[in-house]
């Protein structure tokens, strides 16, 4: 069973658009995106928060250019 990263409701998964959707809000997902959302809510240490955060801002930064 997989739960909502926005609000942790019920997901279910439908096989016709491949992707879960969210009981509660509505929200539809892939398994990849549920898990990098997981992945992302995890407790991680200091130094691998502060890397975590300098990487999501390179990404950011060079998508504007």
């Amino acid at each position: 069973m997989e739960y909502c990263p926005e609000c942790g409701g019920e997901t279910v998964y439908d096989p016709k658009i491949k992707m879960y959707t969210c009981k509660s809000c509505g929200l539809t997902l892939t398994y990849m995106e549920i898990v990098e959302a997981r992945r992302r809510n995890l407790p991680t240490d200091e130094g691998e928060e502060r890397r975590q955060k300098r990487r999501e801002y390179l990404k950011w930064w060079l998508s504007k250019k």
